[in-house]
């Protein structure tokens, strides 16, 4: 049966606590059932964590709004059930196109090398993925989702927060260990703790037209300086699924947003781009202004905010919905473990500290982007022109043009809970501790497998590359005090590249089918990886040393004063 997103609601139900005179105390509650509120919702409750998901409305996002979905953001929808379901339906890219006035500058590729699960984008509308993750969500249970569903009021207290939720059966209060703020970029919850985001606004709007045709267009990003369709502004298209493509017109900070989504004054620009005699259909028309702008803090005591709620980018560069996923996945695993008392409260406050730092890398992309996009004075329109002609012959200028540095994970280089590497062990590559760790082809049980599906299992996960001559014994025996640790290594990876290893119960065998795993961890005989639940690394070492793992792991849990 085919779904409707743009008509699909969902049921109200009335809450419990309408009429039970005890109040609940729920671990967590988590406001707004968009991209970043579900996957959080999903997340946690995959981890054994109840959660009430509440919405102020009973319906999906309205129009394509988020369509870009990069490649991480793939891989936590794959830990989460529903990549699957994501990359069958939306339009799959790597390349991309960049003109100036009526040529073609030059061609890039944001995904260059084989062996990787996921393409480096899919383009699908935003109620796509909602309605893809409210059907996971439902499918666990211990997810309530309590849709028309206002916070009409926010009190923090010493051990909880108590929400006012207003719904057609009147106001009835909440009570949440801790609260997810995913309420959009207008957060009511933000705004009535008397918190503000501060940043930088751009004098500029854009028009979106998601536009159904046929079209010869292939599945690329095309991005126009100056074409002779639009004169002295800039133009994006971008693919979607059901011949819809995404078109954005730069309009200058003059131009009236609520007379240019008149469809006469939108037809025209499109006919101008596809040619009078192209057939199309407005799907959905949109003017936005964009600003760049963070809260100072994502933490305020026991509320926590995610997506556009604490941060706000311009959509050049898909790093808003991307980032705020990310978001989740960075918070889901440290709430669990201060919930379940195997972590301190401070742990939460590295969530703050870590995705604020992501929000700042965003913020400098995206404002670097806008402002090649759009010059704020003759000379600087004259060095971006300037460049994008020089960039068609000279690789270096390509370096210097921009049109949206696009979504890449952020490496959380300077974060407390990584352990540096020891002295004496020397590593090659990007896999430093911080960065999310790549995939690669493998096989398990001599079946084809992807090595990062192996290690998405909510746990600390370690990944070993025995030598020839390792003793099965012994290495069974570490790898079994890895489990027994406070906090435990519950996933262990060995990695088998030509020889054979033995079975052993504690781990799980990989094989480095193409050698890849080894190249791009740089590994060799006895190296042994630590990566956190959301799969960054956090420690490396030339020699599997258990003592070193578990001071790793009490590190990456705010647990190294409390063990120590």
């Amino acid at each position: 049966m085919t779904v409707d997103y743009q008509k699909l609601r969902f049921d109200y139900v009335r809450a419990a606590e309408h009429d039970v005179p005890t109040q609940a105390l729920h671990p967590v509650v988590v406001v707004g059932a968009g991209p970043v509120g579900l996957a959080a919702a999903i997340d946690l409750a995959q981890q054994g964590v109840d959660v009430v998901l509440v919405d102020n409305d009973d319906t999906l996002s309205t129009g394509s709004r988020a369509i870009c979905f990069a490649k991480r953001t793939l891989e936590i929808f794959d830990r989460l059930g529903c990549g699957n379901r994501m990359v069958e339906k939306g339009v799959s890219w790597n390349v991309g196109k960049v003109f100036f006035q009526d040529e073609l500058i030059y061609t890039f590729n944001l995904l260059p090398e084989a062996g990787h699960a996921r393409p480096a984008f899919i383009n699908l509308q935003q109620y796509y993925v909602e309605g893809y993750l409210a059907e996971r969500a439902m499918a666990l249970d211990n997810i309530e989702i309590r849709w028309k569903s206002n916070v009409a009021g926010v009190t923090q207290c010493d051990d909880h927060v108590e929400l006012q939720i207003e719904t057609p059966d009147g106001t009835y209060p909440l009570r949440a260990q801790y609260v997810i703020a995913a309420d959009g970029a207008r957060s009511p919850i933000r705004n009535m703790l008397g918190l503000d985001s501060h940043g930088r606004t751009f004098k500029d709007r854009f028009l979106i037209a998601d536009v159904k045709m046929k079209a010869p267009f292939p599945t690329e990003r095309w991005f126009w300086f100056d074409p002779p369709f639009h004169r002295n502004q800039s133009v994006l298209l971008h693919r979607q699924p059901d011949d819809v493509w995404r078109i954005d017109f730069q309009l200058g900070w003059d131009a009236d947003p609520v007379a240019e989504k008149a469809p006469e004054k939108v037809i025209p620009r499109v006919k101008a781009l596809l040619g009078e005699n192209v057939e199309f259909e407005l799907e959905w028309v949109s003017v936005y202004t964009f600003s760049c702008v963070r809260m100072d803090s994502f933490r305020h005591g026991r509320v926590l905010f995610a997506g556009d709620s604490a941060h706000g980018v311009s959509p050049f560069g898909a790093r808003g919905a991307n980032s705020g996923v990310q978001d989740g996945d960075n918070l889901a695993w440290k709430l669990r473990l201060v919930l379940d008392g195997k972590a301190p409260d401070d742990l939460l406050d590295t969530y703050a500290s870590e995705r604020e730092f992501a929000a700042d890398e965003n913020i400098r992309n995206s404002t670097r982007s806008t402002d090649f996009i759009t010059p704020k004075s003759a000379v600087s329109r004259l060095f971006r022109d300037a460049t994008l002609k020089l960039a068609k012959d000279c690789a270096f200028a390509r370096r210097i043009v921009n049109s949206g540095r696009l979504s890449v994970p952020c490496v959380l280089s300077g974060s407390p809970l990584n352990t540096p590497d020891a002295a004496g062990d020397t590593f090659a590559g990007p896999m430093v501790p911080g960065a999310v760790c790549i995939d690669a082809p493998v096989s398990i049980d001599g079946k084809p497998a992807w090595f990062l599906n192996a290690t998405a299992n909510s746990a600390f996960t370690g990944i070993y590359f025995p030598g020839l001559d390792d003793d099965a014994a012994k290495m069974a025996e570490q790898l079994n005090a890895l489990r027994r640790l406070p906090i435990g290594v519950q996933s262990v990876i060995v990695i088998a590249r030509g020889a054979r290893v033995p079975p052993i119960p504690e781990a799980t065998i990989v094989e480095d089918v193409e050698g890849l795993v080894t190249d791009r961890l740089d590994a060799r005989p006895g190296t042994f990886y630590l990566l956190r639940p959301d799969q960054h690394v956090c420690a490396r070492w030339r020699q599997l040393d258990v003592r070193s793992i578990s001071a790793a792991v009490d590190r990456a849990t705010c647990n190294a004063t409390l063990n120590g």
